[in-house]
């Protein structure tokens, strides 16, 4: 059974039957990260010793029928930027010294283990998962599977390319203005931004409010799985939510037809590529024939650009200000403009535009009084070539100005899943974004879940 072809869902369910075991998933993985992974770029760290020991222990659990969680045993990534006990966090950064103790887990991290996922190794990022591609000048450029002379997407590029290469089954990512969305769309995967605090973080991210972390994979329902384990309060961040009351792999088959779903093109601001358009049209089409109510509308806000650039680069230059001494010369050119960007704002401006995300959230919690959900495009555009931080040739000055249906969301802190609508001519893959109010994880998915029933993605 060739089980890199397979969802973490039914790979547990051959492990339950006998038909499979651990040990031979994880060493598939293995093997197709050695197959690939030197075109993708996928990986910064891969640790098969420690995966195939971490296998060894999760086919004993299955053999004596006591596995530790739904996903004991599926191999599973993690984005370079979470801490993990025994491996480096360099967050893909020259300036961060690989030889000091790392004796600590993050939350995701330390949730995955409770829950028997084999960790394969960790995933590559831009510089502090900077901006919407995944490139650094420690580890180079990280390629889309569907198309090596493309971009995967960023910052959790490496996540979504391992994903979507069968490098694994399982991935988590960060997003702070569409990272986990962006790569998903670019690669044809699955990426949920959750309801800001539903995972914890630790440490704190100096982007605030914007910061969440979120599941990657290659079907709704895994998804909705790796959400259960993350989900779990820590105390170590005092933002999290409290546990959930039911688990995402139940609600993620609740019946959303006859809910209320507004379809927004363009936001009412965006120009979007008209092959990328006519694909979500199409795939927005075939929900309504499916049974949602649908009304192409705009929530009614303007782009909140401005606000967002002036939260993300004083995040930016407030952790960059920590680095050692020197590090101007080291970190990225273009990380380094929005570092310098960042230190020209005062406190008075961070309120301001803190106020303004505070507005936009208040708006979009009236407009789901009235909709249950909002659909658009994920992103206005397909992969372009790799390398780039902007299209080549578009005249755009960064990577924001061809996300602008990811950061908004990010702002509002409401949950936000991209889901595959389809290709374009060239094979590339496009996403669709279901955005709904706060705390309406379950909803998100279960709408989500409804697209990949009628529009079934190979």
């Amino acid at each position: 059974m060739n089980d890199t072809k397979l969802t973490a869902s039914e790979l547990v369910a051959a492990y339950a039957t006998g038909e499979l075991s651990p040990v031979e998933a994880t060493q598939n993985a293995l093997r197709v990260i050695e197959e690939r992974d030197g075109e993708t770029n996928a990986y910064c760290l891969v640790d098969a010793d420690g995966a195939i020991e971490q296998a060894k222990a999760s086919e004993i659990r299955w053999r004596d029928g006591n596995p530790i969680g739904w996903l004991d045993g599926v191999p599973a990534s993690i984005k370079d930027m979470f801490l993990t006990q025994g491996w480096p966090t360099l967050r893909g950064s020259r300036c961060i010294d690989p030889g000091q103790p790392w004796d600590v887990d993050s939350p995701v991290t330390a949730r995955l283990r409770e829950n028997g996922l084999v960790l394969l190794g960790k995933t590559t990022t831009p510089e502090l998962a900077w901006k919407g591609v995944t490139d650094n000048t420690l580890t180079g450029i990280t390629r889309n599977p569907h198309d090596l002379s493309t971009t995967a997407g960023g910052s959790s590029g490496g996540s979504a390319a391992a994903v979507a290469a069968g490098m694994g089954e399982l991935s988590v990512g960060t997003d702070g203005g569409g990272s986990i969305r962006i790569p998903a769309s670019f690669c044809g995967i699955v990426g949920l931004k959750p309801t800001h605090g539903r995972i914890p973080l630790f440490p704190a991210s100096p982007f605030g409010p914007l910061s969440h972390a979120g599941p990657m994979a290659r079907s709704v329902d895994d998804t909705a799985l790796l959400l259960d384990v993350l989900a779990m309060p820590d105390h170590r961040d005092p933002a999290a939510l409290a546990p959930p009351v039911s688990t995402f792999r139940e609600a993620v088959r609740r019946d959303v037809r006859g809910l209320n779903a507004a379809y927004s093109p363009t936001l009412g601001y965006v120009d979007v590529d008209p092959e990328v358009a006519a694909i979500v049209k199409s795939a927005v089409l075939a929900l309504g024939d499916a049974g949602l109510h649908i009304e192409e509308t705009d929530p009614g806000f303007t782009d909140p650009k401005a606000a967002f650039d002036i939260l993300w680069s004083t995040g930016a230059a407030k952790w960059l200000d920590t680095f050692p001494a020197g590090s101007e010369t080291k970190v990225d050119p273009g990380l380094r403009k929005v570092w310098e960007l960042g230190k020209t704002f005062s406190a008075s401006d961070y309120l301001g535009a803190n106020a303004e995300r505070a507005a936009l959230g208040i708006l979009m919690g009236e407009f789901h009084t009235r909709h249950d959900v909002l659909i658009t495009p994920t992103l206005p555009i397909a992969a372009f070539e790799a390398g780039h931080e902007v299209p080549p040739g578009s005249g755009l000055s960064g990577w924001p100005d061809w996300t602008p249906f990811t950061y908004p969301f990010n702002m509002t802190q409401q949950p936000a899943i991209s889901v595959p609508a389809g290709r374009t001519s060239n094979g590339l893959p496009v996403g669709l974004q279901i955005v709904g109010p706060r705390h309406s994880d379950d909803l998100v998915l279960a709408v989500a879940k409804l697209l990949e029933e009628v529009r079934p993605w190979p």
